[in-house]
C-alpha cells in the first residue's frame, strides 16, 4: 500500500464547523500522505449554497492548522491542480456533463419537481420502492427537441446500467458487490447548472490525481455511482477506503453534530475549536484521534505524531465503529501537559489565564510568582483552562464563602483563631522569606500549639487562597508574599465568630 507516494485529499463542505469526525478523516489522510512521501490536498466542496455558513471555512482552516495538519495544495497556498474551491470549477463540471450527454452516458431529464413528487406518491400507494422511473431516459430525439424548444428546465442524469452487478474493493472492508438494478439514475448537474456531489467529486479527484480516497463510511453507498462514472469517462478509479463511524461516548449511535449531554450531566463538545478553547493540546488531540479506528500496536497509548506516521497504513484501520472516549482524552491531555517544558507550558497557559483573569499577557509571562507555582500547577491540571482556579489568589483577594470553611474537622473555632494569630505573628518575625524558613516555622508552631499539621495548615491555606485545594502551602505563601499573607490571615480572623 505504501510503496508509492500517495495523493490524498480532505474535502470538507463549509456548511458547518470542523467536527471531530471530519478531523479524524483529515488526520488519517494526512498520516498516509506523510507516510508515503506523497501529498495531502485540501479541497473545499462549496457547491451547497443553501447551507453555506460564512465563518465555517475559516474555522476549518484554523482547526486543521491547530492540529498541525498542513496541506500541500489547497486554499491560501494554491498548487498545480487548482482551483481548489468547487465554486470556481463550474466550467469544468459543465464541460464533462455535456460530454457525458453527447456520448450517451447521461441524459437530460425535464421532469419537474411536482411531477417527480406525484410519481413518488403513486409508488408509495402501490407499495413500491420510490425513485426516479427513468422516464426521460427513453425519450426519442423528437421528444427531446420538443421539450428543448418549449424552454423546459432540465437536469443531467447518469444513465446507470439496469442489469448486472459491480464489485469493487475497499481497502478496509474487502470486496463489496452492488446490484445495478438497485441504483438510481443520479442527478449530475442541477437545473441551475451547478454540479451535484457525485459529478464534482469524481471530476475533481481525477483532475487532481487523487490515488486514495479515505472518507467516512456514510459515503460507501455512493461508490457504485462513482464507479459507473469512472467507467463512463474511461478513467481508472482510485483506491477506496471507508473509515468506521465514530459513535457517541456511550457507544450508542453515530456521534452527533452538536454537543452531547452525558447521563451525568457533563457536556461532550463535537467541534475541534471547542477542544482548543477548552485548553486541550493539539498533540494530545491528534494522539487521541489516532486511536479511534486505528491502533499503534494494541498496547501503547501515548505516542507522538512521527511515530504514528511511521506505523500508519490503511489495512490496519478497523472496520467496526468505535466510541468517542471523552474521559480518555482528559487523561491523555493531562499526560501531555505534564510532559511540557516550563517554557512551553507558560506559552500555552498565558492566553487562557489572561482571558480568565483579565490580566495582560505580557505581565503574566514575566511574573516570577506564577513561574514559581508553575511546576505544581502542571502536576494538577488536565486542561489549560483549569490553571486559573489554582493561581487566581496571586492577583485577587480570596472570597471565603463561610467562616466554617476556615475550621477543619475536629478543630474548634478558638483553635483556628489562635493558630491564625500565632501564624501571623511568627511569619511576620521571619528574618528570611523563603520556602524552607516558612515550613520550619509553621511546623514548629503546630507542635507548640499542640495541633496536628492539618489543623493549622488548612485554615492558613483557606485564609490565603480561599481554597481547600491549592499548590503546596509553603511555596504558595512564598509566592503570595509576606505582606499579603499577613493581611489575609488577619482578614480571615475577623470572619470567625
Amino acid at each position: 500500500m505504501s510503496d508509492k507516494p500517495a495523493r490524498v485529499r480532505f474535502a470538507p463542505s463549509p456548511t458547518g464547523y470542523l467536527h471531530v469526525g471530519g478531523a479524524r478523516t483529515a488526520l488519517f489522510n494526512w498520516l498516509y500522505a506523510r507516510k508515503t512521501g506523497g501529498q495531502f490536498i485540501l479541497r473545499i466542496e462549496d457547491t451547497d449554497r443553501n447551507r453555506f455558513v460564512p465563518d465555517s471555512l475559516q474555522d476549518i482552516l484554523d482547526s486543521l492548522r491547530w492540529l498541525g495538519l498542513d496541506w500541500d495544495e489547497g486554499p491560501e497556498i494554491g498548487g498545480p491542480s487548482g482551483p481548489y474551491f468547487q465554486s470556481e470549477r463550474l466550467d469544468e463540471y459543465q464541460r464533462w456533463g455535456d460530454w457525458l450527454v453527447e456520448q450517451g452516458k447521461a441524459y437530460r431529464c425535464y421532469c419537474t419537481p411536482e411531477e417527480l413528487e406525484q410519481r413518488r406518491e403513486e409508488q408509495r400507494a402501490r407499495k413500491e420502492d420510490t425513485g426516479y422511473d427513468r422516464r426521460c431516459r427513453w425519450l426519442t430525439p423528437a421528444e427531446r427537441a420538443e421539450r428543448e424548444a418549449s424552454g423546459l428546465s432540465w437536469v443531467v442524469r447518469l444513465a446507470v446500467p439496469t442489469k448486472g452487478q459491480i464489485t469493487f474493493h475497499d481497502e478496509i472492508r474487502g470486496d463489496i458487490t452492488f446490484e445495478n438494478r438497485l441504483l438510481q439514475d443520479a442527478v449530475l448537474v442541477k437545473s441551475d447548472g451547478w454540479p451535484t456531489y457525485h459529478l464534482a467529486n469524481v471530476v475533481d479527484d481525477h483532475d487532481m490525481g487523487i490515488t486514495h480516497i479515505m472518507r467516512g463510511d456514510e459515503w460507501l453507498s455512493s461508490v457504485p455511482l462513482h464507479w459507473h462514472l469512472y467507467q463512463a469517462f474511461g478513467w481508472d478509479p482510485p483506491v477506496w477506503a471507508h473509515l468506521p463511524v465514530i459513535l457517541n461516548p456511550n457507544g450508542q449511535g453515530k456521534m452527533k453534530k452538536r454537543q452531547i449531554m452525558q447521563p451525568d450531566g457533563t457536556i461532550v463538545p463535537v467541534y475541534v475549536h471547542n477542544y482548543r478553547d477548552m485548553g486541550f493540546l493539539p498533540a494530545a488531540m491528534v494522539n487521541f484521534l489516532c486511536g479511534i479506528g486505528w491502533a499503534l500496536d494494541g498496547e501503547t497509548e501515548i505516542y507522538d505524531v512521527e511515530t504514528a506516521i511511521s506505523a500508519f497504513d490503511i489495512p490496519a484501520i478497523q472496520a467496526s465503529p468505535g466510541a468517542f472516549p471523552a474521559e480518555k482524552l482528559d487523561w491523555m491531555n493531562g499526560v501531555y501537559i505534564r510532559n511540557l517544558s516550563p517554557e512551553a507550558l507558560m506559552i500555552g497557559l498565558v492566553p487562557f489565564l489572561s482571558a480568565e483573569l483579565g490580566i495582560d499577557e505580557e505581565l503574566l509571562r514575566h511574573d516570577a510568582r506564577l513561574q514559581l507555582l508553575l511546576p505544581f500547577v502542571q502536576e494538577r491540571i488536565k486542561k489549560l483552562t483549569e490553571a486559573g482556579n489554582l493561581i487566581d489568589y496571586l492577583y485577587f483577594d480570596p472570597v471565603i464563602a463561610s467562616p466554617e470553611d476556615l475550621v477543619p474537622r475536629k478543630t474548634t473555632v478558638e483553635q483556628v483563631r489562635t493558630g491564625l494569630a500565632a501564624a501571623a505573628d511568627a511569619l511576620a518575625q521571619l528574618q528570611s522569606w523563603d520556602e524552607a524558613s516558612i515550613e520550619q516555622t509553621l511546623r514548629a508552631l503546630a507542635d507548640d500549639l499542640d495541633l496536628k499539621a492539618g489543623q493549622l495548615f488548612s485554615p492558613i491555606r483557606v485564609a490565603v487562597t480561599g481554597k481547600a485545594v491549592a499548590p503546596p502551602l509553603f511555596v504558595t505563601l512564598l509566592a503570595v508574599g509576606r505582606e499579603t499573607v499577613l493581611q489575609r490571615l488577619l482578614a480571615a480572623m475577623q470572619l470567625l465568630p
